[in-house]
């Protein structure tokens, strides 16, 4: 497929995309009509080639939302900055709807974007509650530096504040980050018929695979785990309570993640992932909690509070899952000098 110029035009719609992959297309379309700079040097500033590019336009794929968002801004004015918060969130909904009806991918997508976009708020959020401590704080009176001049009591109490939250802004920059790794590498497979991603950067030499702890209670969800993460070369480790879990982490080395149910009898999620962090040897090991109880951001925020490094609702999502994983096998072996995702 040709990369689209002025005497081309947009290349032709797809076969049969359905009404809501054709209702975000023409959105995509009628901004790109707008788009005063040549099709090549804007592809090229988005990191595309040609057929990403046209594909995208003929609704064949459908873009990630930063492509979305480029788009956009390259094509503000003042009639569309007027009204760019109605007409973002509009194609933001227009191209949820379409995901959600395109193979199973869509589900991931949604799921994964969902919590980027709520690692996003917290960022905001925790930056802005910094910005207003630090603003309180500078306004209080300077300490005198004589001993008759006692420190505010306000002071110590707003320094805490602003580093609280920017360590919660930190985190959650850092979650966003792996977020986006996870975002791609699930949107790498769209339109294919390829399995979802495995453990990438693998090479001979390398060393040994990867070990995933895989907590559970329940037998029937360790198979699910085992069968969509197995045909990918990792290292299952399986276990069926908190304590069996800390057994097999009595020799810690070569984890890259602990996907950890939170509901278990007697020694739940939350105590589990409490005693891991409590351990030296063990407390840098990812967690990520697989729940049942609501994928909302209350439920997200009290699994982060608890030292997860990501969670994943129930049911969960293959493409999801996989790509999870994959992230963190990449980052495991970044840490330990085998080589990453290129």
């Amino acid at each position: 497929m040709r990369l689209v110029t002025a005497v081309d035009g947009l290349p032709p719609l797809g076969a049969e995309l359905g009404r809501e992959r054709l209702e975000f297309a023409e959105e995509l379309r009628a901004l790109f009509r707008r788009l005063e700079t040549p099709a090549d040097e804007f592809a090229t500033r988005c990191g595309l080639g040609p057929d990403a590019l046209a594909g995208y336009l003929a609704a064949v794929r459908i873009p990630p939302w930063e492509f979305v968002e480029a788009l956009l801004d390259a094509v503000r004015n003042d009639a569309l900055e007027a009204t760019d918060r109605a007409v973002r969130e509009r194609l933001r909904r227009s191209r949820m709807a379409a995901l959600r009806v395109a193979r199973s991918i869509g589900r991931a997508v949604c799921q994964l974007e969902g919590q980027l976009h709520a690692a996003e708020r917290e960022i905001e959020q925790a930056d802005e509650q910094a910005a207003r401590a630090g603003r309180a704080l500078a306004a209080l009176t300077p300490r005198s530096e004589h001993p008759e001049h006692p420190e505010h009591p306000d002071r110590a109490a707003l320094a805490e504040q602003v580093d609280r939250a920017r360590e919660q802004s930190a985190r959650a920059g850092a979650r966003h980050a792996l977020l986006r790794r996870q975002l791609a590498l699930v949107e790498q497979q769209q339109d294919t018929s390829a399995a979802p991603p495995p453990p990438t950067g693998a090479e001979p030499g390398d060393g040994p695979p990867p070990k995933i702890l895989l907590v559970d209670d329940r037998p029937e969800n360790l198979t699910v785990l085992e069968a969509l993460l197995g045909p990918h070369g990792h290292q299952l480790v399986p276990a069926t309570s908190g304590p069996e879990a800390l057994r097999a982490l009595m020799e810690p080395d070569g984890y890259a993640a602990i996907l950890l149910d939170v509901q278990m009898p007697g020694m739940d999620g939350y105590e589990t992932a409490e005693h891991i962090r409590r351990r030296a040897r063990t407390r840098d090991i990812p967690i990520v909690f697989v729940t049942a109880i609501g994928g909302d951001e209350d439920h997200a925020m009290r699994a982060y509070a608890a030292g997860a490094a990501d969670f994943i609702p129930k049911p969960v999502d293959p493409w999801a899952v996989r790509a999870k994983v994959a992230s963190f096998v990449e980052l495991h072996r970044e840490r330990h000098g085998g080589r990453g995702r290129r």
